[in-house]
């Protein structure tokens, strides 16, 4: 990982994980950019980044369209965007001017659903692996999986409405 984009769907998300890429990453220095970000620190970051003084750009969307950043090796997805363009925008800024990359999204159960519109997007499956053994997996919180809980039923309930619909069409 010699370039990495990282993107959160939140200000905070993304604040959060700089914090901990900060505190953790064994090499290289972290920048975040997102809406609270004043537009010198942004362009002041992206052109560190660009540059390859900062080995890792922690971003909100405002970062995915429009950027040309040579040779970035990794772009990791914190989570799925809901606006399924946003991912081919975040997944397109690797891998370009015939250079290899990597795309990375963690996903939830919850948020499976979005991965599967996304694939039908852009025509491809996206390849699900498991996370790797030696990874250490903290225990989700309650409140955490209560949530994840609820937006699978309202997914369920939502599909079965349109199920029910198309049937009562088909009659």
């Amino acid at each position: 990982m010699t370039r990495v984009l990282l993107f959160a769907r939140t200000k905070e998300n993304a604040d959060q994980v700089a914090s901990f890429l900060s505190r953790k990453a064994p090499v290289g220095e972290v920048r975040v950019i997102h809406g609270n970000k004043g537009q010198n620190a942004r362009l002041n970051s992206m052109d560190a980044f660009k540059e390859g003084n900062v080995r890792y750009l922690v971003a909100t969307d405002v970062a995915a369209r429009g950027i040309d950043v040579p040779q970035v090796s990794h772009v990791i997805n914190f989570d799925v965007p809901l606006i399924y363009d946003d991912y081919v925008h975040r997944i397109g800024r690797t891998g370009r001017a015939r250079h290899t990359g990597a795309a990375i999204t963690f996903a939830n159960p919850a948020e499976r659903q979005h991965i599967e519109r996304i694939e039908e997007l852009i025509k491809q499956t996206i390849p699900l692996l498991e996370i790797p053994a030696e990874v250490e997996i903290t225990t989700t919180p309650f409140e955490e999986e209560q949530t994840h809980a609820r937006t699978i039923d309202e997914q369920r309930r939502r599909e079965d409405g349109v199920a029910l619909l198309e049937l009562l069409d088909a009659l």
